[in-house]
């Protein structure tokens, strides 16, 4: 009896173990009946978060491991509790931008643009020539910034093999510096701005700057080699390829999208798709890979790096002249009224997708509804589906690759 049980408890874990082996083909089932589930050993409940250095923010995921293997994953979002839509609709139209400089606090810059964006297609304002070459720009170098700063944080997740966690880490942020460097020097802020305003934007672009844009662009472009000569070992690669890999059918069936998607083989990008402001004038190269694991949306963002340093090079070499805004200048907070419409406008953050859904009505002072449609809540919602079939320290990786911002996921 005891041999048919060893050998009966061997193809139990043997079968658990292939029933878990890491396949494209193979997705796992986010809501598994635990009471269901063979464990070849004792199932372990381990909660990573939501105080944790590695869950990129408050979030928090309930893992359920197997041994080594994860076997399933709960995220729990919301306990930053910021309620910034009910907020908004609280406050008058001039008055929400800066509110929104904190919901992606890695690129304020983008929020702002989303903002004011479905503000003006309800007040019908045109924003001038200037301005639009002003927005694409900022939203070009915060771009630079944020991938910067996620290639830092993902480096430091994966661990002590990459420079003892920190090298990368510090490089990144020193290039980093660069880019707030030119907001401050534009805005006098150096992270959250309220730079962009209804009809255009605060600030114009002061004397000198073309200048200190290129110098700062020509040192980030030539470090980025230094990047390349840190990541790309084999225990880098180890530890990002074959690992939390989406494909194609899944990305779209979650809604992920920008870095995202296009690491899965989706070639889709809102700027080339459905351009906004400049970016129909500029010939914006999509950057793809089709391995969508977390070795492919790395090096989707470094290229995406490159890529924006060439069309931020190109917009302020062709910036035009003219005026930065088409509306008064604000003389109080009830300027702006809207009092019927709604509208949705999308542009492309960072992280993907970043969407307001405006809907104006009652005395037109304030918002009746505003929906926020974050990358970054849909990218948590590949947690259920990519940490099955991997261990702890592969969960890690991959919750970094994802470059999830709790401020925008919990609103």
């Amino acid at each position: 009896m005891a041999s048919t049980a060893a050998v009966s408890s061997k193809a139990r874990a043997s079968s658990t173990e292939a029933s878990l082996t890491p396949t494209r083909a193979f997705v796992p089932d986010p809501y598994l009946d635990l009471a269901t589930y063979a464990a070849a050993a004792d199932l372990l409940t381990l909660s990573l978060g939501p105080q944790h250095p590695s869950t990129h923010g408050v979030f928090r995921v309930v893992l359920y491991l197997d041994g080594e293997l994860i076997v399933k994953a709960v995220p729990h979002v919301g306990y930053l509790h910021r309620g910034v839509e009910k907020l908004c609709e609280k406050l008058s139209y001039s008055n929400v931008t800066p509110i929104l400089d904190k919901n992606d606090y890695v690129a304020p810059m983008c929020n702002e643009q989303a903002a004011n964006m479905v503000f003006e297609q309800l007040l019908g304002v045109e924003v001038p020539l200037r301005a639009k070459f002003v927005r694409t720009l900022l939203a070009e170098l915060q771009r630079i910034a944020s991938h910067l700063l996620w290639l830092g944080t993902f480096a430091m997740d994966l661990g002590g093999a990459l420079g003892g966690g920190t090298s990368v880490f510090m490089y990144c942020f020193r290039e980093r510096e660069l880019i707030l460097d030119l907001f401050e020097e534009l805005t006098g802020c150096r992270f959250h701005y309220n730079t962009h305003c209804i009809g255009g934007n605060r600030h114009d672009i002061p004397a000198g700057y073309p200048a200190l844009v290129h110098q700062s662009l020509d040192l980030i472009e030539a470090r980025l080699l230094e990047y390349l000569g840190m990541l790309e070992h084999p225990i880098f690669r180890d530890r990002t390829r074959g690992v939390g890999t989406v494909d194609a059918e899944l990305a779209l069936e979650l809604g992920l999208t920008g870095p995202l998607l296009r690491a899965s083989g989706i070639d889709h990008d809102l700027r080339r798709d459905a351009p906004y402001h400049v970016y129909d004038l500029l010939d914006v190269n999509v950057i793809c890979d089709d391995g969508g694991d977390c070795y492919a949306r790395y090096k989707v963002r470094l290229q995406e790096i490159a890529e924006s340093i060439r069309l931020s090079r190109l917009l302020i070499d062709n910036l035009p002249a003219g005026p930065i805004c088409s509306t008064k200048p604000l003389s109080g907070v009830t300027q702006f009224k809207i009092t019927s419409g709604q509208a949705y406008v999308a542009i492309e953050s960072p992280r993907g997708e970043l969407g307001t859904w405006l809907i104006a009505g009652g005395k037109g002072m304030n918002p009746y509804r505003m929906k926020l449609r974050p990358p970054s809540l849909h990218a948590l919602a590949a947690v259920p589906y990519l940490f099955p079939r991997h261990t702890l320290s592969d969960a890690v990786a991959i919750l970094g690759s994802l470059d999830p911002i709790m401020g925008e996921a919990d609103r």
